[in-house]
């Protein structure tokens, strides 16, 4: 079963997360911040893992706690979900619009961590979510999912379809890249054999 379960608490958050890789789409989200819960709902559906999220964090302060250390988290499950990462397809990407908004995401799940996020979002809020979170969203997650992920915006003007873009298209690229190629099931995706 590729599923993962992840703990962690600090003095500024405590999260519980179960990520299943084979599933429906099926969530829970509960983070304490509205967008984040929003952006990760739509991660589950278009990249169809089942997930619960369940966070409480020092939202009073602000969001950013919150969005770095969920992220930290859901990139450990996708790390211990893939475990040897045998037969998977190891690439992903994506070019998806949403509106007026359209961005290219691209993954390899190369054991090596590298964030490009080349997306610019003019407003500094989405209601009451500060838009450069998003960048640290997947900081967090490539640093612990130990992937290369890139982003690449083509086009957009509202920040909530810009980031909700993002997000969805970051979900299809994982999606396909976790997904297991039934030609390569017993082999690791690498000339090196280990990844």
């Amino acid at each position: 079963m590729r599923q993962a379960e992840i703990s962690r608490a600090t003095k500024e958050t405590q999260i519980k997360i179960f990520l299943e890789l084979d599933g429906t789409g099926q969530n829970k989200i509960k983070t304490g911040c509205g967008f984040l819960d929003h952006m990760l709902t739509l991660f589950a559906a278009h990249g169809r893992f089942d997930l619960i999220i369940n966070c409480s964090g020092d939202v009073e302060v602000d969001y950013h706690h919150t969005v770095e250390d969920v992220g930290i988290c859901l990139g450990q499950a996708f790390l211990q979900a893939l475990g040897d990462k045998k037969g998977i397809t190891r690439y992903g990407n994506i070019i998806l619009p949403m509106d007026e908004a359209l961005i290219l995401t691209a993954i390899d799940f190369s054991g090596r961590a590298y964030l490009n996020w080349d997306i610019n979002i003019n407003a500094q809020k989405v209601g009451n979510f500060d838009t450069e979170l998003a960048q640290e969203f997947w900081l967090g997650f490539v640093r612990n999912s130990l992937c290369t992920l890139h982003f690449k915006q083509f086009a957009g003007s509202n920040a909530h379809h810009i980031i909700e873009c993002a997000f969805k298209a970051a979900a299809r690229s994982i999606a396909q890249a976790v997904k297991i190629n039934p030609e390569y099931k017993n082999e690791i995706p690498s000339t090196k054999g280990v990844i």
